[in-house]
């Protein structure tokens, strides 16, 4: 049997050995929490020690291990959680425990409410509108009133959960790297291996306010899903987030490497209900805007602009490193960077904003762009106080920076 070829490894940052071998010498220095360098060999910091009595924010293990029993467990309906609730409180008070110092939830919306608010292992969901602010005839077509909802969670406060997993460590790339047999024959395997993870990271070493940093490329992904066709043809556009430094065996192993990052909306007209006979009831969509050009600029502005809004929390640190913690326990500065998007041809169609047929991976001029979507208008909106309006010239420079 033969031996297996003899694997070397060097990153952006590498030191000549008297083989002529290169190997990676400094990958992403270590540092601490205020993003001061440490020694080489420091040892990580311990992680921080939680109180095994510490159940917040369930008031004792008992309020934990009801509200699961109930919302997991049974599955029990708000009502009937409610009934449940006055009984538990009566009997609780007849028992000569004061009302102020019980501790079971009032009703069923405060049961959820606790839920929403659990800080540990999950990313608390937000939510925003969107809606066409652009010019509208008389008789305006019901996609240019309707309000769309997008719900979605931090990705940096998820990007910050994937970094501090200890299980990735081991399989966690800390640099790109290019990776050689004994022929000196280029091999590829994960991302970080790539030319495009190697030439961002030349970037960061080239800057002295970035020298030293964690590249973490974002890997993006969505497929509009259909999850009943019989119950009204309901639909979920789903955006997954994932980060390049872990393995690709890491990914398709089902080890919470890929996170749920939102749910993005989906223009459509309006659906007819048309009865087959038999009980039988089928919704029909209307698709004649499907070829009207400004539905078609409207579909596409609105899905650059909602990942634009959600992704905004990690800008700042695609110039200035902040300080997280890595699989292996240290802290490191870290450089956020958009990677690869991960669609069917129908969605590169609409991420780079081409007609159906074209290569996707033709560049279209600035001239083309400002074509395709001037005149056309998204109204973010966070709550009745406050709104924002992105207008047509502000999505021109968002796609030619994508």
């Amino acid at each position: 049997m033969g031996t297996s070829p003899t694997l070397v490894r060097y990153g952006f940052a590498f030191n000549l050995l008297n083989r002529g071998t290169q190997r990676l010498s400094f990958p992403a220095t270590p540092c601490n929490e205020t993003g001061e360098y440490l020694p080489r060999d420091t040892l990580p910091p311990p992680p921080p020690i939680k109180s095994p009595n510490d159940w917040t924010p369930y008031h004792d293990r008992a309020d934990f291990e009801l509200t699961d029993f109930l919302y997991t467990t049974v599955q029990m309906l708000g009502r009937s959680i409610d009934t449940l609730s006055q009984l538990l409180r009566t009997l609780l008070i007849n028992h000569g425990v004061l009302p102020n110092n019980i501790n079971v939830f009032e009703r069923y919306s405060s049961l959820l409410a606790t839920i929403d608010s659990t800080p540990v292992g999950d990313v608390p969901w937000q939510g925003f509108t969107m809606s066409y602010d652009g010019p509208r005839p008389f008789n305006a077509p019901d996609w240019m009133t309707t309000t769309h909802d997008i719900w979605h969670r931090d990705p940096r406060m998820l990007v910050h959960n994937l970094l501090a997993n200890k299980d990735f460590n081991g399989e966690f790339d800390y640099s790109p790297f290019r990776e050689f047999d004994a022929k000196k024959r280029r091999r590829w395997r994960d991302l970080m291996s790539g030319d495009w993870a190697w030439k961002e990271a030349d970037i960061i070493a080239n800057d002295p306010d970035t020298h030293g940093s964690l590249l973490v490329p974002i890997i993006l992904g969505s497929d509009k899903t259909t999850v009943s066709v019989a119950m009204g043809q309901n639909e979920y556009y789903p955006v997954y987030l994932s980060i390049s430094n872990v393995h690709n065996n890491v990914r398709r192993a089902h080890r919470n490497a890929v996170v749920l990052l939102g749910f993005l909306a989906i223009p459509k007209s309006k659906s007819h209900l048309v009865d087959m006979g038999n009980s039988d009831f089928l919704y029909i969509a209307d698709k004649r805007h499907a070829d009207d050009l400004e539905y078609c600029r409207f579909c596409r502005q609105l899905f650059h602009t909602s990942l634009a809004h959600i992704l905004r929390s990690l800008r700042p640190a695609m110039t200035i490193p902040e300080v997280a913690r890595t699989p292996d326990g240290h802290f490191r500065r870290i450089i956020y960077s958009l990677g690869p998007y991960i669609a069917d041809y129908p969605e590169q169609t609409l991420l780079t904003c081409v007609v159906q047929g074209w290569c996707p991976r033709y560049v279209a001029s600035a001239c083309a762009i400002h074509i395709l979507t001037r005149h056309v208008r998204v109204v973010v909106q966070h709550s009745p106080k406050t709104s924002t309006s992105l207008a047509s010239a502000a999505h021109d420079n968002l796609l030619m920076r994508l």
